[in-house]
């Protein structure tokens, strides 16, 4: 035992070794490097291939934009300049297309004078949808965000300001449709009546009330027709327009497919397999085509209001299966919860199981939503100026005809900072709402 113990006593470390440095190899770049491009040989193989392709394409990509040419009348007068630095006129990018046209690219015809007003409900729709995205934002300012989409509306087409006041007081009657019958009668009958209710006033009294109103009070600003709309502010309105319509519309259909009640579940599975069996083109041309059949004789219904509907229904027949996955994914243990609770059907749906079924469809939503906005630039079909077909004007004239990559590169950045900037958001909601670490 003793000379156990002292052999033992005699290897008791007195001090603490000093720090050293980590390895290079297991930190910093060189572990991540060795982690993410060359953690085996296939891997390396990739990277270097990529790193080759990377290297030409963008070998060929910068000094086409560093020779740009800024300051040119047109294509003749950019190729001039650029053999006159002797290059050819493929060594530089003819950035003049760009500064001579952009304001069409972005405004598309609307009057020059007032592109403040296109700048100005951007603004105000920014600092409607921040409440919203954002919950650290004061909740009274989701009375901002209610209002918002009318005064947008006023701004960019401009007319009588009792035209879209008419069109808010729709919603307004259908809230007290929905709490005055459905507590008089049923709660499925509130909806039905929130539902129908707004539309036939919409349809009969909403366009004659807005004149009479307009005749005895006569708040106005100057029009502007839809078809002055183009570039990338017309797929704006209608991507945001209809992203913002189909997301409410789409968790009712969603609903209503799974739905104990006959009729409602066989009308939302009809509306959600025919909208989505048929490609968003030919609801264009319906659109374009055949929607004004549908509305009394003699309405004068704008194309570009009838565009932004059929976007929001197809829309939202997409959001409805993304939504309805949600629930899905869903134990039946979280239905059975609320039902112990004592909760009705509504209450169980708006505290319960919709803030877990969407959390989970936040990726198939905000995919839905990147390629609805993209497909925005499908009105060039019917006739609409988005950027697509603001480019094939500019490429009509004498001045430009020729040019390409110039305007598309311009095209994909604009839609590139969108749809990233909704990836983006997309992450940081996933992030905020993820619970599994607690």
């Amino acid at each position: 035992m003793s000379d156990t113990h002292a052999q033992t006593v005699r290897y008791v470390r007195e001090t603490m070794l000093p720090e050293r440095e980590p390895p290079l190899a297991k930190t910093g770049v060189i572990k991540w490097m060795r982690e993410n491009l060359f953690s085996s040989w296939i891997n390396a193989i990739l990277t270097i291939v990529s790193l080759y392709i990377i290297f030409v394409v963008l070998s060929a990509i910068i000094p086409w934009l560093l020779n740009s040419v800024w300051d040119a009348e047109s294509l003749t007068e950019c190729r001039e300049i650029l053999a006159a630095q002797g290059l050819s006129s493929h060594d530089g990018a003819c950035g003049a297309v760009l500064t001579a046209r952009w304001h069409q690219l972005v405004f598309g015809y609307y009057p020059s004078e007032l592109y403040w007003r296109p700048i100005l409900a951007l603004a105000l729709f920014l600092v409607g949808i921040a409440p919203v995205l954002f919950a650290n934002l004061p909740r009274r300012m989701l009375l901002v965000s209610a209002a918002v989409p009318f005064v947008c509306f006023w701004l960019l087409w401009g007319g009588s300001v009792w035209f879209p006041v008419m069109i808010a007081l729709g919603f307004v009657l259908g809230y007290l449709a929905m709490v005055l019958i459905g507590k008089a009668l049923s709660p499925l009958a509130g909806i039905i009546a929130a539902i129908v209710l707004p539309i036939l006033y919409w349809i009969f009294l909403a366009g004659p009330l807005a004149a009479v109103m307009a005749d005895v009070v006569p708040l106005r600003i100057e029009e502007v027709q839809s078809r002055a709309f183009g570039g990338f502010m017309l797929s704006v309105v209608i991507g945001l327009s209809a992203i913002i319509l189909s997301l409410p519309l789409g968790i009712l259909l969603a609903l209503a497919r799974q739905s104990n009640l006959f009729i409602i579940k066989t009308s939302a599975v009809v509306f959600i397999e025919v909208i989505r069996g048929v490609p968003l083109i030919v609801w264009l041309f319906t659109a374009q085509l055949l929607l004004n059949y549908f509305l009394p004789r003699g309405t004068n219904f704008d194309l570009t209001l009838r565009v932004i509907i059929m976007v929001t229904l197809f829309s939202s027949a997409y959001i409805a299966e993304v939504v309805r996955g949600g629930l899905a994914a869903l134990p039946k243990g979280q239905y059975e919860g609320a039902d112990s609770l004592g909760l009705d059907y509504w209450q169980s749906m708006r505290l319960i199981i919709l803030p877990q079924a969407l959390k989970i469809s936040i990726p198939g939503i905000v995919n839905t939503f990147i390629g609805l906005f993209k497909d925005t630039t499908l009105v060039v079909f019917i006739g609409l100026f988005d950027p697509i077909g603001i480019t094939n004007a500019i490429r009509a004239s004498t001045e430009w005809n020729g040019i390409y990559w110039e305007l598309f590169v311009f095209i994909g950045l604009m839609f590139f900072i969108a749809c990233y900037s909704m990836g983006r958001y997309s992450l940081y909601l996933e992030k905020k709402l993820q619970r599994e670490h607690r």
